[in-house]
């Protein structure tokens, strides 16, 4: 990798104004389980690495009067075992679906939301779009794990583990940056870049991920993964839904699908149709069916297709303890 500067400050202020106005800059370092292989592989090259590990109050969990708040340096071990993670189980099955035990332990709730795409076109030098010579390299080539959401330009998924579920749960990010703070709800959060010049990710680079604010909790909520095999490796696709009920019928539902579109991937018309229904094998399947209705997969990842359909059925009978 190229020579960088090493920052470690104590303070969250002494943080932001160590960065700068592009990514070239600087680039903030936490679990470092993404960053350090970006910079080896010369993909970034930042003048100045910034960890925030050492800032106390970027960690913990805790309760607010609104709901739950997760530091973002707090690790997936930390958020997998926290007694404050027992009414979001969709979070905890999240966690624990990383299956390495070493990145649990490094690993931060912040950088899982920040990591960039793992696309072998864009780790590979081809840029976010997978663009060569104006074309992209990915409808007709190797894109059996790639997007069959979005439509493009961007086909690559998000790699985030954390995403889909706390779309799910309506949750929100806190971003600080030298000039002040702002609120992004995580459904906001994901973008889908349109160039090779734009982030998949609202961060500026100014900017560094504080915490996630997640609302209390007052639903029933599930995470399903389905995964090649349980290895250290990301899923092919997931489902995470949150369920509000009255009584034994849904009053209304967010299902959102991951690893199957450039950004945590809502079925708005799944969400639409459970409302009202009480929740048993026949309305999870029908969900599960309207929910990738509109998929647009490659030449070879039509099986996403019916591996997400899986994920909804099977997150939805979870959450309402019929699995």
């Amino acid at each position: 990798m190229e020579r960088f500067e090493y920052a470690s400050p104590a303070t969250l202020k002494e943080a932001t104004a160590l960065l700068g106005s592009s990514w070239s800059d600087a680039q903030v370092l936490a679990g470092g389980t993404d960053l350090i292989s970006l910079m080896k592989e010369y993909l970034v090259s930042p003048k100045r690495v910034v960890n925030i590990k050492s800032i106390g109050e970027l960690g913990g969990i805790s309760k607010t009067g609104a709901g739950v708040r997760i530091g973002a340096t707090v690790t997936f071990d930390e958020l997998s075992a926290h007694p404050l993670m027992r009414d979001y189980p969709s979070l905890v099955t999240a966690a624990l679906g990383v299956a390495s035990p070493q990145i649990r332990n490094m690993g931060t709730v912040g950088g899982d939301l920040c990591q960039r795409p793992r696309c072998w076109y864009y780790r590979g030098g081809y840029g976010l779009l997978a663009m060569k010579d104006g074309k992209s390299l990915v409808p007709d080539g190797e894109n059996r794990y790639h997007a069959i959401f979005g439509g493009g330009p961007a086909y690559f998924v998000s790699p985030s583990s954390l995403g889909p579920a706390l779309v799910a749960l309506g949750a929100q990010v806190k971003l600080v940056s030298p000039s002040g703070s702002r609120t992004v709800g995580v459904d906001q959060f994901f973008v889908i870049p349109k160039s090779d010049t734009e982030r998949e990710t609202a961060i500026q680079s100014d900017e560094i991920l504080t915490e996630i604010l997640i609302p209390a909790a007052r639903t029933k909520n599930a995470t399903y993964e389905v995964r090649h095999k349980d290895a250290l490796d990301w899923p092919l696709a997931t489902a995470s839904v949150a369920l509000k009920m009255n009584g034994s019928k849904v009053g209304s539902a967010r299902v959102v699908l991951g690893h199957v579109a450039p950004t945590p991937w809502p079925a708005a018309a799944a969400e639409k149709a459970l409302a009202g229904k009480s929740i048993d094998e026949a309305t999870a399947e029908e969900a599960a069916a309207i929910a990738v209705d509109g998929a647009q997969p490659l030449s070879q990842n039509g099986y996403k297709v019916q591996l997400a359909k899986v994920a909804v059925k099977r997150a939805l009978l979870e959450a309402a303890g019929k699995a």
